[in-house]
């Protein structure tokens, strides 16, 4: 299981990252306007709006990713194997002097200092 989540954040970051990557690479609707008016270059690689809708598609492909390994991860985070509770429900083992963890008793709880009686509470 720990194999898996690792898979699932490592696709995930990779995910962030190459969606920040093409969000920095895009540009806004405005630059749209000085192109048309002759400032800037309108050729490119992928054609006049080709980059757009490549990158934008390619960007919500990625999000894509990014969400569903979000909910995957959530999901496994908040799975619980039925045999083991938590650390903290489960009481502190007392090992006897012979070192043997099979006749470990639970402790005994731990009775208020006497110091600690005497302060007042609401």
């Amino acid at each position: 299981m720990s194999v898996l989540v690792n898979v699932i954040l490592a696709v995930q970051i990779l995910a962030a990252l190459g969606m920040i990557g093409l969000i920095l690479v895009q540009h806004g609707k405005g630059a749209d306007m000085g192109a048309a008016f002759g400032s800037g270059s309108s050729g490119s690689l992928f054609g006049a709006s080709g980059s757009a809708n490549f990158l934008s598609r390619t960007t919500a492909v990625l999000a894509a990713v990014f969400f569903i390994t979000t909910l995957a991860l959530a999901y496994f985070g908040n799975s619980r194997p039925a045999s083991s509770g938590s650390v903290l429900e489960t009481p502190a083992a007392v090992i006897p002097a012979s070192g043997s963890a099979a006749d470990a008793v639970p402790a005994a709880p731990v009775a208020p200092a006497s110091g600690a009686a005497q302060i007042p509470s609401k």
